[in-house]
């Protein structure tokens, strides 16, 4: 019984001590992001040689992966950026 009460003390003072990190404050926005389909964002999209290719507003799930491209859906439409650069400005309020 002594153990589960240390157990939990510490615990709980691991998650108290993270609430302060710059980690922390990331995982929280990310989970916000992650249940409500996406931040309010603007996307930029630029083509290897720097010239600007598209710039997108609006609630924005923004999805990456190993394949080499960009992936989101914004107003019913499905956007996909193969071999590009992207921008994306996220309001974190």
């Amino acid at each position: 019984m002594k153990k589960k009460i240390i157990a939990i003390a510490l615990g709980l003072t691991l998650c108290l001590g993270m609430t302060g990190c710059a980690s922390w404050d990331r995982f929280v926005v990310d989970m916000k992001s992650d249940a409500n389909g996406g931040m309010q964002r603007t996307i930029t999209v630029y083509t290897a040689d720097g010239k600007e290719l598209a710039t997108y507003k609006g609630k924005i799930d923004l999805s990456t992966n190993d394949g080499g491209y960009v992936k989101f859906d914004l107003n019913g439409k499905r956007y996909i950026y193969y071999n590009c650069f992207v921008e994306s400005i996220a309001d974190i309020k």
